[in-house]
């Protein structure tokens, strides 16, 4: 078994700015040369995450509304008052969704579903630069 950490550098918008990621991470997955495993993707930081969805544009609208009525970007958190920064909500979001999955691959390809892709979620208040950690672990 073969462990192999990367990563990928994504610039986001944030306000729930949600992209595909699937291309980049399996392009690591065929540059490591390992053809059968897990991949783990982590996004480091507490405003962001890393589901998978499908990625097409009526759930890149759906999401960020069902996820306002959850945790709502204009509600009085109790984390402003700790920091002032006013991004509670974007806290709350990324917890929810988690930062991060295991995906596997078999052949040197990710096994998603048809209509699944792995997306990355950025729910900060304005624009990042995001690293997003692989672990690629498995056989060549």
């Amino acid at each position: 078994m073969e462990v192999e950490t990367r990563e990928i550098k994504v610039k986001t918008k944030g306000n729930t700015d949600i992209i595909d990621i699937t291309g980049l991470v399996g392009s690591e997955i065929t540059a490591s040369g390992l053809q059968n495993g897990t991949v783990t993707v982590f996004v480091p930081g507490s405003t962001a995450a890393v589901s998978t969805m499908e990625y097409e544009p009526g759930l890149k609208k759906d999401i960020p509304l069902a996820l306002e009525k959850i945790a709502p970007a204009a509600a009085d958190y109790a984390h402003h008052k700790t920091w002032g920064d006013f991004n509670g909500s974007a806290h709350v979001r990324a917890a929810l969704i988690g930062p991060s999955i295991v995906v596997p691959f078999t052949g040197g390809r990710l096994v998603l579903g048809t209509w699944q892709q792995i997306a990355l979620f950025d729910f900060d208040t304005g624009p990042r630069d995001r690293r997003i950690v692989l672990q690629i672990m498995g056989v060549k």
